[in-house]
């Protein structure tokens, strides 16, 4: 005998037992309606390499200089109130992973947690996160490459880039996987030479010495200034939640998902006050970088010449291109198509984007889309000067919108639907996840609040259009099968 379902078409389980009953785990998307197409190859550590990767241990070398001026200083304070706004969001993302098992991200949990409208609203939204984030990476890493080699174009290592990560890709997620664990071990070997090399500097009387002043500083210290400059800072924790696209290549638990979002999370963000608390001691005019910024993006790299020399300076540099313009680029190109994949699975973007490669199993379509779009972008934001800056307000505002929404599908699938009665997972950390992220948001650039605001209305405007077409957001569900 079949069981109730809820209107999300997952099964109905007790309350608050988390929305996923052993059955809806063991039979993964097949019971939601849809057809297993993509490859079960991923466990536990390749899903937390995977998030590990797309974060970027090493990814305050490329906005530190941004971070550091719109935080007074007080960059390692950033970093710190930014992991814990996101541990809030990771908690949410867990919950809903593990209610509804399948790729999709937020566009899922919001559809399915909520309404369908609303889901793909939220794709839409996370949309501006993921389409970008590529062409903003190729960027960051085409400007580094051109900082050691003038020679190059930053347009023609943005080319070099996109071709290598769009062949890996290609060639599957299993292939992918191995190669993104290389580079992870290797950024990681950078960041612990330019510590090492950072505090025997401090301690040998370079810089400013030790103090408090990178998480807190009486002098330039304010909630609008901290939140402003965490609006930049949670570019470098995007990553964490492109773990959940890859939920129909997990071959464990869908718990895994979960466990592997906050672990990849914690190491991270812990990793990331650490590295700018040091690199903020080194740099060598601060209230200069605080008044006329970091236009050259160079910022990390002085700090790491003035504790090791020209050596020291040119490997963070070129770790910051590989790590940016490969490793990181190569996972978010993997993430962006699988999103598009599920949206177009569901009728909300053209079909041709849903067609799986017959051998490789991957969305082969959206791929090559996601690289074509990765390399306009990159292109012309290499002729802006503010094009890194305008990226980056981007990127995050689309991410921040779409947190807001998960959050939301919480309380509504969990509290409202299931009539949970875990009020901590399912009514605490949402709420206050929502709200530190609607405070990060308020105080982001305007720039990026209106250009932000612009993308939601097109998604409105294209929402509109769908259901006036007749092409309602479906969510399939076990019977329709």
């Amino acid at each position: 005998m079949s069981q109730p379902r809820t209107t999300t078409g997952a099964p109905a389980g007790p309350p608050g037992d988390g929305g996923a009953t052993p059955a809806t785990v063991a039979s993964g998307v097949e019971s939601f309606g849809y057809k297993q197409e993509l490859k079960r190859t991923l466990g536990f550590g390749d899903l937390l390499v995977y998030g590990l990767v797309f974060m970027v241990p090493i990814a305050p070398f490329g906005i530190f200089g941004g971070v550091f001026q719109a935080s007074g200083g007080m960059v390692a304070l950033a970093y710190a109130i930014g992991m814990l706004a996101m541990a809030f969001t990771a908690a949410s993302y867990s919950q809903m992973s593990r209610a509804f098992p399948m790729a999709g991200s937020v566009y899922t949990y919001a559809g399915r947690g909520i309404a369908r409208p609303v889901g793909f609203l939220a794709g839409w939204m996370v949309l501006l996160d993921y389409l970008l984030i590529p062409g903003l990476l190729y960027l960051i890493s085409g400007f580094a490459m051109t900082s050691i080699l003038p020679g190059i174009p930053v347009w023609a290592w943005i080319v070099g880039f996109v071709l290598l990560n769009t062949v890996v890709n290609y060639f599957g997620i299993e292939f992918t996987a191995r190669v993104t664990k290389v580079v992870l071990v290797a950024e990681l070997i950078v960041l612990a030479i330019f510590l090492v090399v950072g505090i025997a500097a401090l301690a040998g009387g370079e810089g400013g010495g030790w103090d408090l002043s990178p998480i807190y500083n009486s002098d330039t210290f304010s909630l609008e200034l901290v939140f402003g400059a965490v609006s930049i800072a949670v570019l470098s924790f995007l990553g964490f939640d492109a773990i959940s696209t890859l939920a129909e290549e997990n071959r464990d638990s869908v718990r895994s998902l979960g466990k592997s979002m906050i672990a990849a999370l914690v190491l991270a963000g812990t990793l990331f006050i650490v590295q700018t608390w040091v690199a903020a001691l080194l740099v060598p005019e601060p209230d200069t970088l605080i008044t006329e910024g970091d236009a050259a993006g160079t910022a990390f790299y002085d700090a790491a010449g003035v504790a090791g020399g020209e050596w020291l300076a040119t490997l963070t540099a070129v770790a910051t291109a590989i790590a940016w313009g490969f490793a990181n680029s190569l996972v978010a190109q993997a993430a962006t198509s699988r999103l598009l994949f599920a949206m177009a699975r569901d009728r909300q973007l053209p079909g041709f984007l849903a067609t799986v490669h017959p051998v490789r199993r991957v969305p082969v379509n959206a791929t090559f889309l996601v690289a074509a779009i990765s390399l306009a972008l990159g292109y012309y934001m290499s002729t802006r000067d503010d094009g890194i800056t305008l990226l980056s307000t981007l990127v995050n505002f689309g991410a921040l919108s779409a947190f807001l929404l998960l959050h939301v599908s919480v309380v509504v699938h969990y509290i409202g639907r299931l009539r949970s009665r875990n009020w901590w997972l399912h009514l605490v950390v949402p709420v206050v996840g929502f709200a530190i992220l609607a405070y990060v948001v308020y105080n982001a650039q305007v720039a990026a609040q209106e250009l932000g605001f612009v993308w939601f209305a097109v998604g409105l405007v294209l929402l509109t259009f769908l259901l006036a077409t007749g092409r309602r957001p479906e969510l399939r569900t076990e019977e329709k099968l």
